[in-house]
């Protein structure tokens, strides 16, 4: 054994921190925030502990709590006042989204971002138009079946339509940048040019560029409101199985002008990020999910592991992966300690 090489010289107190090969700063994460049109107080979500929806009323107060723990940036989250098969709300003047964040931008120094989907307006809970005899009042759980491909399609082109005026009215009102969610096909061109045809070039778009059907989605499905009525979105978003598959869908957006690169899930997708980061020179972003968020909140109220650490080293661990930004739920109480 050759004694004269010794790592552990370099993990003593004094050198340690001088030595880390990952930093985690505040200004690497985004806060959610969810803004309900529906209330006139705050809501607290049971799966997602420490976590509220907040009316329109108090979303400046809510960004102003996340901009004093040292975060800078916040993505918002709509609830809408009614819902239909179409989505309409979402492009609204007067929507939740758009009034939030004219409010926000106009109060505070918080960059804001916008979730550009559908999924929270629908009355089917999906993220796009449905083809003709899909859903609708007659549509249970059991009405579309895992098998049978043509009871559950959403229109991917009429879709895109809806998507760019979401997003042109997000700008609009103010947002610094828009993300698209719905893993639909040519949501970044889509959405790049009705921006650009509305005169904001400038305004960014973080494309949610491999996202997953995953099953850590609950708890935020249960806090934006945003479940399949019937169901599942297996066939727009990706499967997990693949790796392969999600270069591909991030070089269409990289090829359609996306800015940043998200990734959702993080925690089981590391190797995802970690190949996006080593093949294209954007910055990359990760969703560390509301399902992460819950399990760990759920292990420390059970007493079997520490909270405060375990959140830090799953940023961590996603930041060592390759990730540039990080949308976790944990932003606020990590940040603390940063």
């Amino acid at each position: 054994m050759n004694l004269t090489d010794r790592p552990r010289r370099l993990r003593r107190d004094g050198v340690r921190e001088m030595v880390s090969e990952t930093v985690l700063d505040a200004s690497d994460l985004i806060a959610p925030v969810f803004v309900d049109a529906t209330t006139d107080e705050r809501v607290p979500i049971e799966s997602m502990p420490g976590h509220e929806r907040v009316p329109v009323e108090e979303s400046v107060a809510r960004v102003e709590e996340v901009l004093e723990t040292g975060v800078e940036a916040v993505m918002l989250f709509g609830i809408p006042k009614s819902k239909d098969d179409r989505g309409t709300r979402t492009g609204a003047e007067d929507g939740v989204i758009q009034e939030a964040t004219r409010r926000i931008t106009s109060e505070t120094d918080a960059y804001v971002i916008t979730d550009v989907c559908l999924c929270e307006y629908t009355d089917h809970g999906h993220c796009g138009v449905l083809e003709e005899g899909v859903g609708g009042a007659h549509a249970g759980e059991d009405d579309a079946t895992d098998g049978d491909d043509a009871r559950l399609t959403v229109k991917n082109d009429e879709t895109l339509d809806l998507l760019g005026k979401i997003a042109t009215s997000h700008a609009e009102a103010g947002a610094d940048m828009v993300a698209p969610s719905g893993m639909m096909d040519g949501m970044v061109a889509a959405i790049r040019e009705s921006l650009d045809s509305a005169g904001f070039s400038d305004v960014p778009i973080m494309s949610y560029a491999a996202k997953y059907e995953s099953a850590f989605y609950g708890p935020f499905r249960d806090a934006a409101d945003g479940a399949p009525a019937f169901g599942d979105r297996r066939h727009y978003q990706m499967d997990p199985a693949n790796r392969r598959e999600a270069l591909r869908e991030v070089h269409l957006d990289v090829e359609q002008s996306a800015d940043v690169l998200m990734v959702k899930p993080a925690l089981p997708y590391l190797d995802v990020v970690r190949s996006i980061r080593e093949e294209f020179d954007h910055p990359v972003a990760a969703y560390n999910v509301s399902g992460e968020y819950a399990m760990l909140h759920a292990a420390s109220e059970k007493g079997w592991l520490d909270l405060e650490e375990v959140a830090l080293e799953s940023l961590v661990s996603i930041k060592r992966a390759g990730a540039d930004l990080i949308l976790t739920y944990f932003a606020e109480d990590v940040a603390g300690r940063l």
